[in-house]
């Protein structure tokens, strides 16, 4: 049996292509592994940043590809077809962390009722989430839509929730108003939320495009709505803290510029604008930073102790999804065209903000 994957050039991302890959029979596989049939995933603009990020971060080390080629990972759901852990039945649906790829190999271990990890040599050294699964088989919180919903926007939302609860944790830096670039990106809107229901003293900023400008708005998360293009605050004597979700140079050097000491944080989250440099020269105000979740998750872990981050977490969870089906609408694409049109409209930003693409490579 052979996998079709999906793999695109480390260092020109605009280069991708689909290659076979042989599988072990379902007799043949070792000890412990499942052969997992990838369903679907969700393809947005944050993947880019995982291959933007790719040999910083390590992600390429997760699914390997041929020389010179990285396979994205993705967020979705898949089913077991042939498994040699007692633990693990055929037909078990999980979801979690994939290649873009039709099929997966996973060495199970760590097995529980709720999920299992994956204990390939090659994945270990990344963030643990990275490499966990969860069994979803029977949870109504997975199936159809809803299964669309955790795949596109759960593993955005987490990161949204650290960045709400790392500024919280810091008293906000002393600040009162908090300003998001690439406020129409999931990430951006989930923290919004999150900043607008629960943090009622906190005023906040969306930078957005003028195209974008309407569906920002129309989200209700923003106090103010300002495109890039209006960029000209006015004299500002009230601290505020930046989240930056764009990875924009100039951008960044511009509200730095104007704010000076009054801009108490300045957190690199993402890079839906993939245009920073490497060389930035020294900016006034608070030195910018790069926010790594991890860090977060693994504090938050010793000090809430087993299921803590879970049960906050999905409290969140649970505010936040109900907005979906008037924000979000699922356009699912099957087949190799379909993945590749996607993955070439989201590298390119084309992808509408309201759209949240759902893809097989099966046909």
């Amino acid at each position: 049996m052979n996998s079709t994957d999906f793999v695109v050039a480390r260092d020109d991302l605009q280069q991708c292509q689909l290659i076979e890959t042989q599988l072990p029979d379902a007799d043949a596989l070792p000890a412990d592994a499942l052969l997992v049939q990838v369903d679907r995933f969700a393809f947005t603009a944050n993947n880019i940043t995982y291959a933007v990020l790719g040999d910083q971060l390590n992600y390429w080390q997760l699914f390997p590809a041929p020389r010179g080629f990285g396979n994205i990972p993705v967020w979705g759901l898949g089913e077991v077809i042939a498994s040699k852990h007692s633990g693990v039945p055929e037909g078990e649906r999980l979801f979690g962390y994939f290649p873009m790829a039709t099929h997966l190999v996973i060495e199970a271990t760590e097995v529980t009722k709720r999920g299992l990890r994956d204990a390939a040599a090659h994945r270990q050294g990344v963030a643990p989430v990275y490499n966990a699964y969860a069994r979803v088989g029977g949870d109504p919180a997975f199936a159809g839509r809803r299964g669309d919903y955790q795949a596109l926007l759960r593993p955005l939302f987490m990161l949204s929730f650290l960045v709400d609860d790392y500024l919280v944790e810091n008293g906000f830096f002393g600040a009162r108003r908090v300003i998001l670039s690439s406020a129409s990106s999931k990430t951006a809107f989930g923290l919004g939320h999150l900043l607008h229901t629960q943090r009622r003293d906190i005023q906040v900023i969306g930078l957005t495009s003028a195209a974008n400008a309407g569906f920002v708005e129309a989200l209700g998360c923003y106090d103010q709505v300002v495109t890039y293009d209006r960029i000209t605050p006015p004299p500002c004597l009230t601290a505020v803290a930046f989240v930056d979700m764009a990875g924009n140079s100039e951008l960044r050097a511009q509200l730095h510029r104007h704010f000076g000491e009054r801009i108490k944080y300045s957190g690199r989250v993402g890079l839906t604008h993939r245009s920073s440099s490497d060389h930035e020269p020294e900016l006034p105000g608070t030195k910018p930073s790069r926010f790594f979740a991890p860090d977060q998750i693994r504090k938050r872990a010793k000090q809430w102790g087993p299921g803590g981050i879970e049960t906050r977490f999905s409290a969140a969870w649970s505010r936040f999804a109900p907005n979906l089906d008037q924000w979000l609408t699922v356009i699912e694409g099957l087949g190799p065209a379909a993945v590749k049109q996607v993955y070439v409209d989201t590298l390119a930003g084309r992808i509408p903000p309201q759209q949240g693409h759902m893809l097989s490579l099966k046909a």
